[in-house]
């Protein structure tokens, strides 16, 4: 048996090539839209890509499956309760799908969707213990899936609960020894306590896991409910474009240059310009009215919070990142690019009417503003779980992800002042804000772990 985890950082998003080297049969499980990699591993092994399974229909990313079936004829696998606009099989439970000797077996496991599966792994056919099991966004290391996303319409969170329960404990019936591969890990909004490890044995996870510890139905669905992190905008949109028939991702098509005078004219049309460098480079000077989403952490899930899944994009990147930019911008199925701002800093230069600079202040700078006759509006945009380690005593609480739908909450005609855990958010907010009209706002440099470490005495 040949098996290949794949993992991709920015969107703690994991896919799996599974073959048997034999009769040179692989299947692809939940892979992403660029698939050169599962190609190319494939043709060095001498292998054909005869399936392609995804084990649910993803929120959090548009998947391959279309580009693997159009690259190599491979079929492309659901659960039975799928529907999609393009042909798929139909994956029974219970459904044994030989490769040669090595076998995959269906196991439903609804609850984070209606048509989730896992797949079971078998070196040998015979054998009557699994080698291990994908477990999709059904149960995770250290968590499970969870039911309240917008991924299922027509199915309540309480349905999806009830049904996640009854899946989890289907799991758990798994011998200890099973190894468990989820579909994410740490840092996905697919669920609020994912590890950092990236495989994991089923006997580790009824150890460990606390939504795998005996419980009722109702405490179950109570506690994998809550505290859950706001699902970025653009979810929704994926999980409707993974069950359609849309375009095939071309990573031969580089984005294109623009000159300063095309981006703006291109702006001034409807199109947002991402700023993807890092926040002290844009803070610098950067082009007016643009987002920063800085390249290095969470891109694309970030990107999607912010800006429609529709839009036209123009990009400001790194130099020398543009075509990664856009590879990323795609895998959540962002393909509006319409180009690049080659050299930003030297096109900057010529052009200081086009040019603004952005605020950031310390953590003793926003204290001492606080205590002034008028203080700025302190807005918080980290997720409802991370205020456990303290907040700022009189700041608005909305997370990111639902920034966009509650802008009427920020006051305009008061300085604010915008903060997350460490700055990274923070500077994308304190973007979108000067974007959407605001005209006094700064960011708050080392976010609430700098004001915790800073300021006496913070309140939480």
């Amino acid at each position: 048996m040949r098996f290949t985890q794949y993992y991709l950082d920015c969107l703690s998003q994991a896919s799996y090539l599974i073959a048997d080297d034999t009769t040179k049969q692989a299947v692809v499980v939940d892979p992403r839209r660029d698939v050169a990699e599962y190609l190319a591993d494939a043709t060095a092994h001498g292998l054909t890509v005869v399936g392609v399974i995804d084990t649910h229909f993803h929120a959090d990313f548009l998947a391959g499956h279309l580009e693997l079936a159009a690259a190599t004829g491979a079929w492309i696998g659901f659960g039975r309760r799928a529907e999609a606009d393009f042909p798929i099989r139909k994956l029974a439970d219970g459904e044994r799908i030989p490769l040669g000797d090595v076998t995959l077996q269906i196991l439903e496991t609804p609850g984070h969707t209606p048509e989730s599966i896992s797949v079971l792994v078998f070196e040998h056919a015979d054998d009557e213990v699994p080698y291990g099991v994908l477990t999709g966004d059904a149960l995770f290391i250290g968590d499970v899936g969870r039911p309240d996303l917008l991924a299922s319409v027509g199915v309540t969170s309480d349905e999806l609960g009830r049904m996640l329960y009854t899946s989890i404990r289907r799991l758990m019936t798994l011998p200890d020894q099973v190894r468990v591969f989820p579909a994410h890990g740490a840092g996905s909004a697919c669920g609020k306590n994912l590890s950092t490890e990236r495989q994991s044995t089923i006997g580790e996870q009824r150890a460990t896991n606390y939504a795998c510890q005996p419980m009722s139905e109702a405490e179950f669905v109570a506690i994998v409910t809550e505290g859950q992190p706001s699902a970025p905008g653009y979810f929704l949109y994926d999980a409707i474009q993974n069950r359609r028939q849309h375009q095939v991702f071309d990573a031969a098509h580089a984005p294109s240059p623009l000159t300063l005078d095309e981006v703006v004219a291109r702006q001034a049309t409807g199109a947002v310009v991402i700023d993807a460098r890092e926040p002290q480079e844009f803070a610098a000077g950067h082009l007016v009215g643009s987002v920063n989403v800085p390249a290095d952490g969470r891109f694309a899930e970030t990107s999607g919070t912010v800006v429609g899944a529709e839009q036209e994009i123009v990009v400001v990147a790194p130099q020398d990142r543009e075509e990664e930019i856009v590879v990323r911008l795609a895998r959540i199925g962002f393909d509006g690019v319409v180009g690049y701002l080659r050299e930003p800093e030297g096109a900057f230069l010529g052009a200081p009417d086009h040019m603004a600079r952005a605020s950031r202040v310390t953590a003793k700078e926003l204290d001492a503003a606080r205590h002034r006759d008028a203080p700025p509006v302190v807005v918080d945009v980290r997720n409802t779980g991370e205020l456990i380690a303290g907040t700022i005593p009189g700041s608005i609480h909305v997370p990111l992800a639902q920034l966009p739908n509650r802008l009427e909450e920020i006051p305009r005609d008061r300085p604010v002042v915008v903060h997350c855990a460490g700055g990274y958010r923070s500077s994308v907010a304190a973007s979108l804000l000067r974007k959407e009209g605001w005209s006094d706002v700064s960011d708050l440099l080392g976010g609430y772990s700098a004001w915790a470490s800073t300021v006496a005495q913070p309140v939480g």
